[in-house]
């Protein structure tokens, strides 16, 4: 049963027009205790940045059967037409396809890897469960960009997700390379909320999923989150992860190469944090996308590297 919005700690789309506010949620909730992995360096990365990156996490046997996993996805007649599967504005090719563990043993067992459940249960400091999942492709010459956006202002506006305790993690499924669109990220921005500018329409997510419109910042905003930072280009060879707090300012470019990217994102949130009515008081988006009912935590399933 979903609970009723309590007190709304970071409004946006409210008609006020775009405001940056400070961040009013801890950044790592826990101390890395449930992740013996959880080193001193990469938790204070993560506190200073917003994200940090593992390399080599999954080996080559491993990430072959990834790949085989999510080309067979994307191909999958009896997936064409379902809600979950999402194409590009301008033609019929796979932009992403949501809730994958519904369909793929392989996927669901990923999604309960003791390697990635231990590193949410660490940084935020509960247990956890998968609020969203998602296989994101860009073939090349013609992969899509995502423009710039904060996860976080989309799950509390059209989801009710009530604080900044979920964390992102991208599995590179193919080599992310500087020139095939890779992920970008803004250091420090999770330090600052970015309220923005209009109304939610309703049922916003059937276009928002293929091209971006509203609870996107202005070019004003991202100018001043950015400050005198560079912006991060996340790179590195298939089975590499990137871990990145909900509220990082995130997007990535188009891909003209011939170099697909696929990434395979994997949101935890904390129990204690399950979603509530959306704060936008329209009704919820649908649980392939968000969450919100079974919300059992995730019991990290020990794995074997190959």
């Amino acid at each position: 049963m979903t609970m009723p919005a309590e007190e709304d700690f970071y409004p946006s789309r409210i008609d006020a027009g775009e405001t940056i506010t400070a961040r009013r949620d801890p950044v790592v909730h826990g101390a890395g205790t449930a992740c013996s992995e959880a080193s001193a360096a990469l938790l204070s990365r993560y506190e200073n940045n917003g994200f940090f990156q593992l390399d080599d996490l999954f080996g080559a046997r491993e990430v072959a059967e990834f790949q085989e996993e999510a080309e067979r996805l994307r191909s999958a007649r009896t997936l064409a037409r379902r809600n979950e599967v999402i194409v590009e504005p301008e033609s019929n090719s796979v932009r992403s396809i949501f809730d994958v563990p519904c369909f793929s043993d392989v996927f669901d067992q990923l999604a309960r890897d003791a390697r990635l459940v231990n590193w949410a249960r660490a940084l935020l400091g509960d247990e956890v469960y998968l609020h969203q999942s998602r296989l994101n492709y860009k073939p090349g010459f013609s992969g899509k960009e995502f423009y710039w956006h904060s996860d976080f202002e989309t799950w509390h506006v059209e989801d009710g997700m009530p604080r900044m305790r979920a964390v992102s993690m991208s599995i590179a499924l193919t080599e992310n390379r500087a020139s095939n669109g890779p992920v970008m990220l803004i250091p420090g921005s999770h330090r600052h909320y970015v309220s923005c500018a209009g109304l939610t329409p309703e049922k916003h997510y059937e276009r928002s999923l293929r091209r971006q419109e509203y609870g996107v910042p202005s070019t004003t905003g991202l100018e001043t989150l950015l400050g005198d930072r560079e912006i991060a280009v996340v790179t590195g060879q298939a089975g590499s992860v990137l871990v990145f707090d909900c509220n990082t300012m995130h997007g990535s470019a188009g891909n003209i190469t011939p170099y697909a990217r696929t990434n395979l994102f994997l949101v935890y949130n904390a129990v204690s944090n399950a979603l509530r009515r959306p704060y936008s008081g329209q009704e919820p988006r649908p649980e392939f996308i968000a969450r919100r009912t079974g919300i059992e935590p995730l019991i990290p399933r020990a794995a074997t590297r190959v």
